[in-house]
């Protein structure tokens, strides 16, 4: 029995894109959460809390779009015609977020407002056309043998919009999840009260997107609502309330890691439901992973590098992390 490439460099995407959301995802929250911060040192502290590990976690995005290119080349075709222009805000969105981290230090007092505001609207550019993707894919591109013919803006519709929204909102929480992990004081403090607020509003955004999904696509709905896929789907609204509970619960006391983790739990719940709801299609609504698979020569030759390097990823990742343990503190930072 031969081993299924194109299964196996599914995996391998899913894990990369969910690594992006989750490692990237708190770092564009930190920028969100700018504008309810107003004074230089609070933003300082913000920004420094991840400033030796924003670039690298943008590696899994790279991962995920070469896998794509390499693996299913049908897909990454198709994906590009379809959400050429939100990718392109995205990528200048990231680019002016990222030159925003290199030149606010430097800038002087006078003009360090014009770099505060790259970064908030880098990270707000890029996080609504990250949700307006997701939100356009979920609701499927139209494929005609192969071919994409939805025009450059069918993803301009009210479904994508609201993803777009709700992804401003997970990414915020899960940004102020981090900064009560990594600061202590009266900014810890504000962190806790804007997380309360902002659990509910991401509640709020699961349950209309919950609910608005199956209605809108019939196609999503026969996968949530057959068998044995009910069985998969059925706990994944139940250990939303519980993660959100819990959540709420912490943000009561004095907590460290906990919002941080739970907000995770509930950003990995949330792909999930996605990944029950389009799968086995790469590109929804019909074009199965196997049928958007390149020939399994270029996986397989594609895969012997990708296991070198996820591993690699991984260990860098894990040791940066580690080197820039604890807490920030105002005045001080990584350099």
């Amino acid at each position: 029995m031969g081993v299924d490439l194109a299964l196996l460099w599914a995996i391998i995407i899913l894990f990369g894109i969910l690594m992006y959301v989750v490692m990237d995802g708190f770092d564009l929250g930190i920028g969100i959460l700018f504008p309810f911060f107003r004074a230089k040192e609070d933003r300082d502290v913000m920004m420094n809390t991840v400033a030796p590990v924003w670039d690298g976690n943008e590696t899994w995005l790279v991962l995920g779009g070469a896998g794509l290119l390499a693996a299913f080349p049908l897909a990454y075709s198709l994906v590009l015609q379809a959400f050429m222009l939100p990718l392109v805000f995205m990528l200048l969105g990231l680019i002016f977020r990222g030159v925003a981290f290199e030149f606010r230090f430097k800038a002087s007092a006078q003009r360090r407002h014009w770099w505060d505001k790259a970064f908030i609207g880098g990270s707000l550019l890029a996080t609504f056309c990250q949700g307006v993707t997701l939100g356009a894919y979920v609701s499927g591109l139209q494929v005609v043998s192969g071919v994409y013919v939805g025009g450059p803006l069918a993803w301009l519709r009210p479904f994508p919009m609201f993803t777009g929204v709700g992804l401003v909102a997970a990414y915020a929480l899960l940004g102020c999840g981090w900064l009560i992990y990594k600061t202590q004081g009266n900014l810890q403090r504000r962190m806790r009260e804007l997380a309360r607020p902002l659990t509910l509003v991401l509640l709020a955004v699961i349950a209309v997107i919950s609910i608005w999904t199956p209605l809108a696509h019939p196609q999503v709905a026969q996968r949530w609502f057959s068998l044995p896929n009910l069985f998969w789907f059925a706990p994944v609204p139940v250990l939303v309330i519980v993660a959100a509970s819990l959540l709420l619960r912490s943000l009561r006391h004095d907590p460290h890691v906990a919002p941080f983790l739970l907000t995770l739990a509930l950003i990995f719940l949330g792909y999930t439901g996605l990944g029950i709801s389009v799968w086995p299609n790469i590109v929804p609504p019909d074009i199965s992973i196997w049928e958007a698979s390149g020939p399994p020569q270029s996986q397989g030759f594609a895969l012997v590098g990708a296991l070198l390097i996820v591993p690699m990823v991984l260990l860098y990742t894990a040791w940066s992390y580690y080197v820039f343990r604890g807490k920030v503190k105002p005045g001080e930072g990584y350099h």
